[in-house]
């Protein structure tokens, strides 16, 4: 019905010159045409359209057909006939209406595709698009700068896949719109590489500014959140390494010089005043830039263009800024990233090789901090092993008086107790590493070591300390104490432990017995009131309810109680043990010496 009403009303307009349509005689068209669209008439709406009786009203209104065509397609199956003719229509309407019209309404359908659609429509339209950008002449930059943002813009709401099988099933066809831009983009990367002389083209010297906008955009979105770890053998088939790679190539394409990422300022988010720079607005942004760096360090695309005219350190030092703005997102992948690329850095340097000043730059102690929290607080087992292990590797990279300053920086920044344990251990490790070369060590043998000592030999909050809560800390102080009373000779004095012990012994030793007595006789008289509760009951229904994190966890049992308290007094047990050897030791050994050559503290 609506193809023969469109054929008598084709007719009709055949006759009129371009002066006499008026604007309903256009909207009675476009309805008709709609109509027609919607009985799948698909076929006698192309004939109309390359019929060259047609042209004049088809210039005049064609452009306004993009809409209905997209939203047939919508409804017709993917590579069916309708879809192929559906194209044939728009790649008509390019070759006869006026491109910058054809442009915009290419855009906004582009623009209001949405839910299950929206990756459907820009891979229906991508091709059109880019043969009509190219029709636009010399002044185009606008337009394709505009198109690229667009679909980025757009693209950026569907979710990444994060598992190989996530990306094989490709369910939003994110993988496959990003290789669609690769292929759409690539026209316009050739022309401007093609370009000998920027200077004298200013559009597509504007042109290359659209370009490196959207190759940062990509590097933000999505190969920030993709995963890239695959196995070499199957890199080819990990289709974000593929866009990686791409992306990367069009950066050098377009003459931006890679090492540009490590003249960042401190928040990463401003350029390097250069003449080449790209534009003020958002193009190279903290993630973009980190995200660059991941790939270069980490997987090595573009490394064959990257120049080795750099150190180890200095790229250490450099790449400490885009660990932070890494470690700073929670997200699985991102995090990964940034603890990958901290490592690629740090194994570029040779053990006990960084300087100490380096802890002064405010981004390396930033790292520290970052690294702290996520080894304490991310829910993610693997990320708090894999942030415990390069916390350690940035302790070997660093030089012997990094080390103590790295150390008194996290004992006093830090609140964990597991992770104070874990410093202190390491001192541990340190002095005995001193003792045992006989080195000239000036930062974990005599006087210097005191204020490091006193730091790891104190209770927090004196006798008042939560031990259960610190238990981690204090077991590997008094392992400490204990080893620096056996190794170190009370005549010796090498590490001056034993110039120091009246102090050790006020703020640690008296303190810790004093919190083990009020800590072991508060928890028995905890458990003899649960006994109580649990004979006066006779049941095992809920007693005590716990918090942790804001979040209420289950209630505990009268059984489920006294295992926990009982748990306690065997910590308290422990701790005990191992103070009243140390205490046995102490003793031991200012017996065996002369009171009067104890406590010449040498000093190394």
């Amino acid at each position: 019905m609506a193809a023969a009403d469109l054929q008598v009303l084709i007719q009709n307009f055949q006759k009129l010159s371009e002066d006499d349509f008026k604007e309903e005689d256009t909207n009675v068209f476009l309805v008709t045409c709609q109509k027609c669209l919607e009985e799948e008439q698909q076929a006698v709406l192309l004939d109309i359209i390359q019929d060259e009786k047609n042209q004049v009203l088809i210039r005049n209104a064609g452009w306004n057909l993009i809409g209905p065509v997209t939203k047939c397609v919508q409804s017709c199956a993917s590579g069916s006939e309708r879809e192929k003719t559906c194209l044939e229509i728009i790649n008509s309407l390019i070759q006869l209406c006026n491109p910058k019209e054809i442009v915009l309404g290419l855009l906004e359908q582009i623009d209001e595709a949405a839910g299950d659609h929206l990756s459907r429509i820009i891979l229906f339209l991508l091709q059109p698009l880019q043969t009509v950008l190219l029709k636009l002449g010399n002044k185009k930059s606008y337009s394709v700068g505009l198109s690229l943002s667009t679909i980025h813009s757009q693209i950026s709401s569907l979710p990444v896949p994060y598992t190989t099988e996530q990306m094989q099933e490709d369910r939003h066809s994110l993988c496959r719109c990003c290789l669609a831009l690769i292929k759409f983009a690539q026209p316009f990367i050739d022309i401007v590489s093609h370009t000998t002389d920027l200077s004298k083209e200013p559009d597509i010297q504007e042109m290359r500014k659209e370009l490196l906008t959207f190759c940062y955009s990509c590097l933000k979105f999505p190969l920030l959140c993709a995963q890239l770890n695959l196995l070499p053998e199957d890199a080819d088939d990990n289709h974000f390494h593929v866009f990686a790679k791409e992306i990367m190539g069009f950066l050098l394409a377009l003459g931006e010089p890679l090492p540009k990422a490590f003249f960042q300022p401190g928040n990463a988010a401003q350029r390097l005043e250069t003449n080449d720079s790209v534009p003020e607005k958002e193009t190279c942004t903290a993630e973009s830039v980190a995200c660059l760096s991941y790939l270069l360090f980490v997987h090595h695309i573009g490394m064959d263009s990257f120049p080795f005219v750099f150190g180890p350190s200095f790229l250490v030092k450099s790449n400490m800024e885009h660990v932070v703005v890494l470690l700073k997102r929670t997200e699985e992948s991102i995090l990964s990233k940034g603890l990958e690329l901290l490592e690629h850095s740090l194994l570029r340097v040779d053990n006990e090789s960084l300087h100490e000043d380096l802890l002064d730059i405010r981004a390396v102690s930033q790292v520290l901090q970052d690294l702290v929290r996520v080894m304490t607080l991310c829910p993610i087992e693997h990320l708090r092993k894999k942030s415990l292990t390069m916390l350690q590797l940035v302790i070997d990279k660093f030089c012997v008086e990094g080390k103590y300053k790295l150390f008194r920086c996290v004992m006093k920044t830090s609140n964990h107790a597991g992770v104070q344990g874990y410093i202190i251990h390491n001192i541990k490790n340190q002095i005995d590493l001193a003792i045992k070369t006989n080195s000239q060590n000036k930062w974990f043998l005599g006087s210097r070591l005191n204020p490091l000592l006193h730091l790891a030999l104190s209770l927090p909050e004196g006798a008042e300390t939560d031990l259960l809560q610190t238990s981690d800390r204090i077991m590997a102080s008094l392992n400490l104490l204990r080893y620096l009373i056996i190794k170190d000779n009370e005549i010796e004095n090498e590490t001056g432990v034993w110039t120091e012990l009246s102090k050790i012994e006020q703020d640690f030793l008296k303190p810790l017995h004093t919190g083990l007595n009020m800590s072991r006789a508060h928890y028995e008289a905890e458990i003899r009131s649960t006994n109580e509760k649990k004979k006066g009951s006779q049941s095992e229904k809920p007693v005590c309810c716990v918090k942790a994190g804001g979040n209420k966890l289950p209630d505990m049992t009268p059984k489920m109680q006294l295992q926990v308290l009982q748990s306690a007094l065997f910590t308290f047990d422990l701790m005990e043990s191992v103070l009243a050897r140390v205490e046995e030791l102490i003793e031991v050994k200012l017996k065996s010496a002369p009171e009067e050559k104890i406590g010449s503290c040498k000093d190394v």
